[in-house]
């Protein structure tokens, strides 16, 4: 229960500090009435990572109950690409002005890319937001993710312990253009360097799939079978079983951001005791609320909208799990929902 006051209390926290508009959407908000319907389009950095997929169900929760709460319509226009590219989800952001949506939400698999995209859409009248990967240096009104470099240092510090101070760690870390990610690993670099008994053997990027993090994971621990930690900035290959047989927990310990269903066993197994998780179902929902907030209300947002982390072991296991059924995960396992 303490675990889950804490998750309540992150989310409240957010309310008490305008990040999700608690004082701003009071009923005597005028809106804007400019029109009956609001189009989203979203494009998130891959449509088979299942953290996008969690974010896309938050932003379609918050559409249908604003569209009630306000008596509008708002749709969401879910424009992600396969797979990570930035020069496509330019293409995208295109493709969803010339179609006449009224906001974009993109998180950016490469900031370089995309920015010319975001500032065109931006001057022909379509604000844009960015959530979990950001494009500083674009007109993006706002953004709402992590601190990426408190994020890598968290991801550090809990390995650390988990390691007793001392180990050979390697850190797993995505697309390398992701700017997101190159902060998270320069935050776990930060780290450990206040760890006198640990030493980084390197970053190891990979394609942002399951199955290509897993291989690569495995292929760095054939190649340095003395490392015995991972510092891994996201969860990719823990939605998959493969490292559940093919890691040793007795000789190898994971500390990972992230923690969808899929990757609880890996706490279970006591390969990954400590799960950081990104409430990634938040990623779509206040996102979609603090673009209502602008297009519609008329509101003035943050810039920076922060997300807080949820430390996830076996103390709040149970708790964290009926969390994601209550966000619409299906595949949480059972004998997660009936711990205590």
């Amino acid at each position: 229960m303490r675990k889950r006051m804490l998750i309540i209390g992150a989310i409240c926290l957010l309310c008490l500090s305008g990040l999700f508009g608690c004082q701003g959407r009071e009923e005597e908000s005028k809106p804007n009435e400019s029109g009956a319907t609001i189009r989203i389009g979203m494009i998130a950095k891959s449509s088979t990572n299942p953290v996008f997929l969690s974010a896309r169900k938050g932003a379609e929760d918050a559409a249908r109950e604003l569209s009630e709460k306000y008596g509008i319509s708002i749709e969401i226009d879910w424009r992600t690409p396969p797979t990570e590219d930035g020069q496509v989800q330019a293409q995208r952001i295109a493709e969803a002005v010339n179609d006449g949506v009224d906001a974009v939400l993109i998180s950016c698999s490469d900031a370089a890319k995309v920015t010319g995209a975001i500032n065109d859409a931006v001057d022909r009248g379509v604000p844009v937001m960015t959530f979990d990967s950001d494009a500083p240096d674009s007109q993006r009104f706002a953004f709402y993710g992590v601190d990426d470099i408190d994020t890598g240092g968290k991801v550090m510090t809990e390995l650390a312990e988990q390691l007793g101070g001392k180990g050979q760690v390697a850190i797993l870390a995505g697309n390398q253009n992701a700017p997101n990610l190159q902060r998270r690993a320069q935050g776990v670099k930060e780290e450990a360097a206040k760890h006198p008994g640990i030493n980084i053997v390197g970053v190891f990027y990979h394609i942002e799939t399951p199955q290509d993090a897993a291989a690569e994971v495995l292929r760095v621990m054939n190649a340095r079978p003395e490392i015995t930690g991972w510092a891994m900035i996201g969860g990719w290959p823990l939605f998959t079983t493969t490292l559940l047989t093919d890691l040793d927990p007795d000789r190898v310990k994971v500390v990972s951001v992230d923690a969808l269903p899929a990757e609880l066993p890996y706490i279970e197994a006591g390969i990954a005791p400590v799960l950081l998780a990104q409430p990634t179902y938040l990623w779509g929902y206040v996102s979609v609320e603090r673009i209502i907030d602008k297009v519609h209300l008329d509101q003035d947002v943050p810039e920076i909208n922060r997300m807080e982390l949820v430390r996830v072991d076996e103390e709040n296991l149970g708790e964290w799990a009926r969390q994601l059924q209550e966000w619409g995960f299906s595949d949480v396992p059972e004998r997660f929902l009936e711990m205590p």
